[in-house]
């Protein structure tokens, strides 16, 4: 059996030491023949620094190490190029003079190993040290210069809350990727990866003639493993997890593809997160691996600002332009969700008026995982304890049980601190609630100016749902409303072949009270 290549980046170590690889060399060989400059957006621990190591191997000549690769036969290996390898994840840029400075090394560093001399790389000019160091190892090697970068986004995503650094980094970044521009004729082939596209940035406005291939379906599949993939490469792995689980072999895949499959760029191939299917193959538990390894708090921070949670717990429709590219200086929650793989493409429509998008979330571990940690941040309502209570209080919902549900609700909406205890802020932890039960949740919702109109499916199961907020009316008044309501817009008209159940729910400071009806009841 061979190895699992957990946190393995380099392909040399992982083509030396009997690693599975999962052959993408005939994306790479595509790419390589069709064009010159690329970028590609993956979110993290999506394989985008090996794709890079791959790169790098390949354009040095290493033939050794793609033997019975798709790409061994057809590549001439008498032919390689100089390459700059450059990976951002490595480097200083956290003040705002220390980008430059990392970055002024990492050219003397490169240059020294090449037995180049930079005669003004002391004077501090990135630029122009940069644009010599190119040209020199064109005309000393006689080919033309890889580029390879690595992480180029990372000295801004790492400062988005810091202004000043960031404005710091946007501006040295502006200076450094220009560069390649002007350079066009001593470069053969240039690569980037990033998590977000930035507007703004001279990498995407100097080099107009970059092919982002993020959403291109001809390479949807480049990094992560498809279902083919996953079954051929890792079948003995599959086979073992499915014996510790007491599993048969199609009982487990089915298990697997709802954990970790769904990632998709065109809304048709989709693709596993490799990190977290590594980790379930050595660890063989299923868990929350990606997830685990951080959510920025500045994206949790971005959507209680916005405080419109209905615009990603169910699917939303997005432009290709409104996620294509964006400023750092105005996020926005779709856009962001996106390129950092909370939200994955489930469908897209080709129109003459630009290609629409539908996202939502890619499979149970980053649903699962981001609704309680947006829960929590929410309400400092602890997720181990909601896990834990998930099937209880899906048979109250299921059982029509008033009194329980509303015991659920209160030790709930006890998290919520009291100095922001608003209609809108009960809105949203009630829909992240009902989300994280697997309700698929449909209907018109209201903003702060009034309250929810909701329609729950669970398979043949529909809940229709209405929620009151008051400090002034009693719950009875407002349970009696929200019925009213409910009855007046004839939600429930459409699922009259499923079981249906009218909610009401009424807030009133810190007092909860629930109750449930069926269609034909009376209001009163």
């Amino acid at each position: 059996m061979k190895e699992l290549p957990i946190s393995t980046q380099s392909f040399e170590v992982l083509r030396n030491n009997n690693f599975i690889y999962a052959d993408k060399t005939k994306h790479i060989y595509d790419l390589i023949k069709n064009g010159r400059v690329y970028f590609l957006s993956r979110p993290r621990r999506f394989g985008k620094s090996l794709l890079i190591s791959t790169f790098e191997e390949l354009f040095k000549g290493n033939k050794k190490l793609f033997k019975g690769l798709y790409i061994y036969d057809k590549w001439n290996w008498e032919e390689t190029n100089p390459i700059i390898h450059l990976d951002f994840s490595e480097k200083e840029y956290e003040a705002g003079k220390e980008l430059k400075t990392s970055l002024l090394k990492f050219v003397r560093d490169t240059a020294e190993k090449n037995d180049i001399f930079l005669p003004d790389i002391d004077k501090g000019l990135l630029s122009s040290n940069f644009s010599e160091l190119i040209e020199k190892l064109h005309k000393k090697t006689g080919s033309p210069v890889v580029i390879l970068v690595d992480e180029y986004d990372k000295p801004i995503t790492d400062n988005l809350s810091n202004k000043e650094v960031l404005d710091a980094n946007k501006r040295t970044l502006h200076d450094f990727y220009q560069v390649i521009k002007a350079a066009d004729k001593h470069l053969n082939f240039v690569f980037l990866t990033g998590v977000s596209k930035f507007s703004g940035l001279s990498v995407f406005s100097a080099l107009n003639s970059i092919n982002d291939i993020t959403v291109d379906k001809k390479y949807s599949a480049i990094c992560g493993y498809t279902q083919e993939e996953l079954e051929y490469n890792f079948k003995d792995h599959i086979l073992a997890a499915a014996k510790e689980l007491n599993l048969s072999y199609d009982e487990i895949i089915s298990i697997i593809k709802e954990w970790y499959n769904g990632y998709s760029w065109d809304g048709a191939i989709k693709v596993y997160n490799p990190f977290s299917t590594l980790l379930l193959f050595d660890k063989k538990e299923f868990e929350n691996y990606w997830f685990e390894t951080g959510t920025p708090t500045f994206l949790l921070d971005l959507i209680r600002k916005h405080n419109k949670p209905q615009d990603f717990l169910e699917t939303a429709e997005i432009s290709r332009k409104s996620f294509e590219s964006y400023d750092p200086d105005d996020l926005r929650e779709l856009p962001l969700l996106f390129q950092t793989g909370y939200l994955t493409v489930k469908s897209k429509k080709v129109s003459p008026d630009g290609t629409q998008y539908t996202l939502g979330f890619p499979n149970k571990e980053v649903k699962d995982s981001f609704l309680q940690n947006l829960l929590a941040y929410y309400t400092q309502y602890s997720t181990a304890d909601f896990t834990e209570k998930r099937k209880k209080i899906m048979k109250q919902f299921q059982g029509c049980d008033e009194g329980g549900l509303q015991d659920s609700l209160t030790a709930l909406l006890a998290q919520i601190p009291h100095q922001i205890r608003r209609e809108a802020y009960y809105h949203t932890v009630f829909l992240i609630w009902l989300k994280m039960l697997d309700f698929d949740i449909q209907g018109e919702i209201s903003t702060d100016k009034g309250s929810i109109d909701a329609v729950l499916k669970l398979n043949d199961f529909v809940i229709v749902s209405e929620i009151k907020f008051s400090e002034n009316k009693s719950l009875e008044t407002m349970l009696k409303a929200a019925f009213k309501q409910i009855k007046d817009k004839k939600y429930y008209e459409s699922y009259l072949d499923k079981k249906i159940i009218l909610l009401a729910i009424a807030f009133n400071g810190k007092a909860v009270k629930c109750k449930f009806k069926k269609p034909d009841d009376k209001l009163a």
